[in-house]
């Protein structure tokens, strides 16, 4: 427990975390003599980062470790909503044998936007170059990335031109809510939407709109915005109408957080901080 680590947070020079206790202000005071603290894992949200940084401490996480997990759970999504795999599973154990109603959507024929090209969003890219697909990419914060994988494109093209998208995106104040209902209506034509960043970068309510208005025609959502902090709890029947409507959406599918999570993600997370850490102190 968090109470009984204080009392000895001084003596300590590094910290490696996997839970997502927050690590404020009046937690980073008591650690006098504390020179990093590695995040096994991507989001930083939970660690007060800049107050960080301003007592010496460096802040070190691992996007590279969950990389391609997160990235092939994103193929899982997309090749998911265009061939209706939840729908047409569904009915097939209600006993429905429905062929003409669930015809799919050959990914080659499609315009997948990418919005974040970080470690995520490129390996997503490098895997969508198989499939044939064009593949445009924005970054808010990047310029000069495309290639052969994507075109760096405008916000306004991805709006514009898009057949899937695809969120890669941390969660920061500025992102709040990035997809909202003015998000959701801007695009030229109906899409289908993932999600496997986290989950109050999109607005439920907002995206339940969509779906039942048609602009968005279906979902993969590895986040949503109700979750605890630790990820690891979900009171599924407290939650409000709009989630009650993505549990019974055919057109939706749901997984419990679980895009960065592998049979070999931790031992890559541990390889790429062990490293960081070397490299910031040898």
């Amino acid at each position: 427990p968090l109470d009984e680590l204080q009392p000895l947070l001084g003596a300590y020079f590094g910290m490696v975390i996997r839970s997502r206790f927050t690590l404020d202000e009046g937690f980073l005071n008591r650690c006098a003599g504390l020179k990093f603290i590695a995040r096994m894992g991507i989001g930083l949200e939970h660690i007060d980062v800049q107050y960080a940084k301003g007592k010496g401490i460096l802040v070190l996480n691992s996007p590279e470790g969950s990389r391609d997990t997160v990235a092939e759970h994103t193929m899982g999504f997309i090749l998911g909503l265009l061939n209706h795999l939840q729908r047409s599973n569904l009915q097939v154990r209600g006993g429905q044998w429905i062929r003409d109603g669930n015809k799919g959507y050959e990914l080659r024929h499609r315009t997948v936007g990418i919005i974040g090209y970080g470690n995520i969003g490129s390996a997503v890219a490098q895997r969508l170059s198989s499939f044939g697909c064009r593949v445009i990419a924005y970054d808010k914060f990047k310029t000069n990335f495309g290639g052969v994988l994507a075109e760096e494109v405008s916000l306004e093209t991805v709006f514009r031109e898009a057949d899937v998208v695809t969120l890669h995106i941390p969660y920061e104040d500025y992102n709040h809510y990035f997809v909202n209902r003015r998000f959701l209506e801007s695009f030229r034509k109906p899409i289908f939407l993932v999600n496997t960043s986290r989950g109050l970068v999109l607005e439920t309510t907002a995206l339940v709109e969509a779906l039942q208005s048609g602009k968005v025609l279906g979902a993969g959502l590895d986040v949503i915005e109700y979750e605890e902090q630790s990820f690891y709890k979900l009171e599924v029947e407290r939650l409000p109408a709009p989630f009650q409507y993505l549990r019974q959406a055919e057109n939706v599918i749901l997984t419990p957080h679980i895009a960065g999570l592998s049979h070999e993600v931790m031992g890559a997370h541990a390889r790429v901080l062990a490293e960081k850490i070397e490299a910031a102190f040898q």
